[in-house]
């Protein structure tokens, strides 16, 4: 059976993809890591089948993790009692992963983190997953960190077929961490790819390279500044503006119909806006305003965006790619003025 990861670009048509692959036969489980993106599935499927059709069930990734996964196989033996949303102390890691100090806290709450370690060294977790299921779709893919993308690169393994999307470049948070477990697999693409091929997942790297929202001149100014491939399915005309005095910054800034991202600190400044990484997922901007911090800005000025640290490169990208019309870069010193005090 097919295992298969779609290596897409922001606005190519991820879910799309996902919905157009459903149908009344086959036992589907679609899973993904927010709430937001869960409903947002929820209703697509809705919109496309006027319900969620029996055979398909649609869940967030740790509701899958302990109500699927943990809970029917380890809850009466291990007195599995919930889910602990911080992260184990220090003292944890001298337990090894034999012992049930190493999963769970003294009141029996499995730690959030390792709870994908734990399903992963249980075979019975897959011959459950085989039992129930004939396909599996990740949307998001990119999301999965820690022991979550060890768990999901034992996928292939099972007799279901698998289909993963995402966008690597969108990696704005992990799913967990735990320590040094694929701590930096997001700095490298070529690393990143390299661990999901090796797992047994075959690339497509070309379905989903062209983009439906981002125009072909916000396209080419990602490719040439971030060294970022994407494609456009538009032939109409953008634009990329520099702002370059405050009287220009300062219309944008009042502007109710131009959203102004932030590095940081959005809810500081009284405009409509948000911050970079946060954007993620939506869809409805027209023209937007990119705020440069002085790090990024000096980059931005010496033709050197590449060069930014892959997390902050992910959310600048991310800001980027949430325009339909024009994108205005703004120095940030131009908006110091309006942010609220500390």
């Amino acid at each position: 059976m097919a295992k298969t990861l779609v290596l897409a670009v922001a606005g190519a048509g991820k879910t799309k993809l996902l919905i157009d692959k459903l149908n009344y036969n086959d036992r589907f489980l679609v899973l993904t890591y927010t709430n937001n993106n869960q409903n947002s599935l929820r209703d697509r499927i809705i919109g496309r089948f006027g319900c969620v059709p029996p055979n398909i069930t649609v869940s967030g990734y740790f509701e899958f993790l302990y109500g699927f996964c943990l809970r029917p196989l380890f809850g009466e033996g291990i007195e599995c009692k919930g889910v602990n949303w911080n992260f184990p102390p220090i003292a944890s890691r001298r337990f090894g992963r034999d012992k049930r100090e190493h999963y769970f806290d003294s009141n029996g709450f499995v730690y959030h983190n390792r709870m994908a370690l734990l399903a992963n060294d249980n075979k019975d977790v897959k011959a459950r997953i085989e039992k129930y299921y004939d396909v599996l779709l990740i949307d998001e893919a990119q999301d999965f960190g820690g022991h979550d993308l060890n768990f999901i690169c034992s996928f292939p393994q099972m007799n279901v077929e698998v289909l993963l999307v995402g966008d690597f470049y969108q990696h704005t948070f992990d799913t967990s961490r735990d320590g040094a477990t694929n701590g930096k697999i997001y700095n490298d693409y070529l690393k990143y790819s390299s661990k999901l091929e090796k797992s047994g997942y075959t690339l497509d790297k070309d379905t989903l390279v062209k983009s439906h929202r981002c125009s072909s001149e916000t396209c080419a100014y990602i490719r040439d500044n971030l060294k970022i491939r994407i494609e456009s399915h538009r032939d109409d005309v953008t634009n990329i503006i520099a702002i370059k005095t405050q009287e220009e910054a300062d219309e944008l800034f009042h502007d109710l119909n131009v959203v102004k991202l932030f590095y940081q600190n959005s809810a500081k400044y009284p405009c409509y806006s948000d911050n970079w990484g946060n954007s993620k997922g939506q869809d409805h901007y027209n023209d937007v305003c990119v705020v440069l911090n002085p790090a990024t800005l000096k980059l931005f000025e010496a033709g050197e965006l590449h060069a930014l640290n892959p997390q902050t490169k992910g959310k600048l990208y991310v800001a980027c790619t949430r325009a339909r019309g024009n994108i205005f870069f703004v120095p940030e010193k131009y908006y110091t003025k309006y942010k609220a005090s500390p």
